[in-house]
């Protein structure tokens, strides 16, 4: 994703409320269900780093293990209440991922990459499941290969202009062949809800094994993303704002192996966001 700098400040610090308003609730859910989470990536990151979000962020990500991951779809919106919905491929044919999203009701937060998209963001969290990872090699490289397959061919069907990190002629050829890729799924019908079971079938090929590793199968590099379960618990409570977040237990190593010197703040190009072509606070 790109990074434009938000024009109106205040903006941008609004939406950041809004988006820990149902990080809240997500944790009260959690709590309320005992399940496990984790703030992932960047929101991570903003937690041990600015103790809230990263000045220039505008989303939150939060990892669960499968088993809470599914816990929470089915029983989340029973603390949560009407004001949320959980979209992801088995909820809105049109969505463009594997994880799923708690979307505020009323509310709508497109980011440009989104912006020929027919699912239409709302503000809200991602939530990414983790899942083992297999100690077969033929059978990790059928996760490897299967989910980045699926991953990739499940964002096509919803949309046929991936963003892309750069602009001129490959990007004209790359977005012709996407468009071609995109029509091709809704000439022949293939459903996203089918695409992603076939994701969700490789990405748990393991489930049943005793692994030491567990990841996010939804990153197009899913072992950098990957942790043993002595890197990730016991869990610990960081602050966040004016509330706490859990983290990983090796939250340092961690972060380190997936960004490097994370604790340096980075140069303007290699900054990230979500800048938005539509946003609705709604009542919020």
């Amino acid at each position: 994703m790109a990074f434009r700098e938000y024009e109106d400040i205040n903006e941008l610090k609004r939406l950041q409320r809004t988006i820990e308003h149902v990080l809240k609730d997500f944790i009260h859910a959690c709590d309320e269900l005992d399940l496990d989470y984790y703030a992932y990536g960047g929101t991570c990151i903003g937690a041990v780093r600015h103790q809230g979000f990263i000045p220039w962020d505008d989303d939150v990500d939060v990892a669960m293990p499968r088993d809470d991951y599914e816990k929470f779809l089915s029983k989340g919106l029973s603390i949560l209440g009407d004001k949320y919905r959980i979209d992801n491929a088995r909820t809105q044919e049109f969505y463009p991922s594997p994880f799923s999203y708690l979307a505020l009701v009323g509310t709508v937060n497109v980011p440009d990459f989104f912006e020929h998209c027919k699912w239409t963001r709302s503000i809200g969290i991602d939530i990414f499941p983790l899942d083992k990872v297999s100690n077969n090699p033929i059978r990790r490289m059928h996760q490897l290969v299967g989910t980045w397959f699926w991953g990739r061919l499940g964002f096509l069907s919803a949309t046929p202009k991936p963003y892309l990190p750069f602009d001129g002629l490959k990007k004209d050829a790359i977005y012709f062949v996407c468009g071609v890729a995109h029509k091709g799924l809704k000439l022949f019908h293939i459903s996203p809800r089918w695409i992603q079971k076939n994701w969700e079938r490789c990405a748990m090929l393991a489930k049943n094994e005793d692994c030491q590793l567990v990841t996010d199968f939804s990153d197009r590099h899913p072992m950098k993303w990957s942790a043993t379960s002595d890197e990730i618990y016991p869990l610990l409570e960081s602050p966040f704002d004016d509330f706490t977040v859990k983290i990983p237990h090796d939250w340092d190593g961690l972060l380190t192996r997936q960004y490097g010197a994370y604790m340096e703040l980075p140069p303007m190009e290699q900054r990230k966001n979500h800048y938005p072509v539509a946003l609705d606070f709604g009542s919020y």
